[in-house]
């Protein structure tokens, strides 16, 4: 894909919406997953059932994020191989990891399901949640191990320029999502248990689907169960650009956790507000977010074929397209954003504590937004390292924020403290690239001077 674009901006800005697009909505649709859930079981069960789903959020994250952080790895691998035309690499890449990826989390999902009511409690989740949320989460496991061959395979699709399909497969996941919620909570009323077997079939389904087209669509996607199945060299490659970004995700999503713990000390209706809150706020950040992804999976592409003017050029294409997007999302949520919580049948208490985090974190989206766009081609770049080692001090910085000014902000800390973790990223990231393009003036110099 990325060979075949022309030199000017403006199409690269084309080429970057038409790549992205599709993965928001796939950011979107999965998302539903949980609102699905909550918004469900919210008006059918009550407040008491929502706080449960929204307690075992970050524990599912854990997960998800570890996941998604390794795989985000393996797309800029596949796209600077693609890109670089060592179309002989993508099977072996594909195969080694599909299979280790499935087998690591088939066994980190059953240890998290034998421990859960354990780990719950850590999290100090209230007493009148965690019943129905040690529910919730032992069933939701079991949906983990076909997430991680998902994703190996949407990182793939994404490699090679397509990332419409992984969209497909989402798509045809949400809509059985729904009609699975609709007939086992509110017909079947099998509560936050039939919410969970709803997310986990329709993941099953997901899966199937995306590998069915992968196979079916591209012989570069195709392996045989043969003793070249698994590539050591390759898994060696594999990790060292999966691992940063996993470590990151998950240490991420272990500060979540802590952050978890902080949070239930406020009372069920600030966990119900916050969670609530998040889930509204985690689709607001997809665009955000995903067209990060795209600027990573492009200026890796062009990475990979010594195309480095038309990676910065994806760069600057981005960050005015980021700015667009951060500005519209900032005036669209801090209008709506306690009326998007009220759909989930939290109390008026609830809501309102909702309403004031969005008129404090969303006036930041465009420091957010700025911050992606330039991790989004730095780890085009390779620096994945630098991008991982900057999102976990920004999490350190986040949690000593959180409990420093807890005695001024009270439960709005949780806003304050966020934002104040933006802040710090883009900083670092602004440093970092600054002075990529610093080296990389003094190196066409050099070359220049050796011609």
């Amino acid at each position: 894909m990325a060979n075949t674009s022309t030199d000017s901006t403006g199409s690269i800005a084309r080429q970057l919406i038409r790549f992205s697009l599709p993965l928001i909505f796939s950011g979107i649709l999965q998302q539903l997953y949980s609102w699905g859930d909550a918004f469900i079981v919210g008006n059918t069960d009550g407040e008491t059932a929502l706080a449960a789903i929204g307690s075992t959020t970050t524990a599912v994250n854990f997960y998800i994020t570890t996941i998604t952080g390794f795989t985000l790895g393996l797309a800029i691998l596949f796209a600077q191989n693609y890109g670089g035309r060592n179309y002989s690499v993508i099977p072996k890449l594909l195969s080694t990891f599909s299979l280790t990826m499935g087998g690591a989390f088939l066994i980190l999902a059953i240890v998290g399901i034998v421990f859960t009511p354990q780990f719950l409690l850590l999290l100090h989740t209230t007493k009148e949640t965690i019943d129905l949320a040690v529910s919730y989460l032992q069933v939701v496991l079991c949906g983990i191990p076909f997430l991680a061959v998902y994703n190996v395979y949407s990182a793939a699709l994404r490699g090679l320029g397509n990332s419409r399909a992984p969209f497909y497969s989402v798509l045809l996941s949400s809509i059985a999502n729904v009609i699975l919620d609709i007939l086992f909570v509110a017909c079947f009323h099998w509560g936050v248990t039939g919410a969970a077997l709803a997310t986990v079939f329709s993941q099953a389904a997901m899966t199937v689907y995306l590998l069915a087209y992968s196979i079916k669509k591209y012989s570069l996607l195709r392996f045989s169960l043969n003793r070249s199945i698994l590539d050591r060299s390759l898994w060696v490659q594999g990790c060292r650009f999966g691992l940063p970004p996993m470590i990151q995700s998950s240490v991420s999503a272990f500060g979540s956790l802590i952050l978890q713990n902080f949070m239930n000390g406020f009372g069920t209706a600030t966990v119900a507000a916050i969670t609530t809150a998040y889930r509204v706020d985690s689709i607001v950040m997809i665009p955000i977010v995903n067209l990060s992804s795209g600027i990573s999976t492009l200026s890796a592409q062009y990475r990979g074929g010594d195309e480095r003017k038309k990676a910065k050029r994806v760069f600057l294409a981005g960050l005015l397209l980021m700015a667009g997007v951060s500005l519209l999302l900032t005036f669209t949520v801090i209008p709506t954003g306690g009326k998007l919580i009220s759909l989930f049948g939290a109390g008026q208490e609830a809501v309102k504590i909702g309403s004031d985090f969005f008129r404090r974190i969303a006036v930041f989206y465009l420091v957010f937004g700025a911050a992606n766009a330039i991790r989004g081609y730095l780890e085009g770049m390779s620096f994945v390292n630098f991008s991982s080692f900057a999102g976990i001090f920004s999490l350190v910085c986040r949690i000593i924020a959180s409990y420093a000014m807890k005695p001024f902000f009270g439960n709005m800390v949780i806003a304050w403290a966020e934002v104040f973790s933006w802040l710090v990223l883009l900083l670092l990231y602004t440093f970092r690239v600054i002075l990529f393009f610093i080296q990389s003036r003094k190196q066409a110099w050099i070359g220049a001077d050796n011609e």
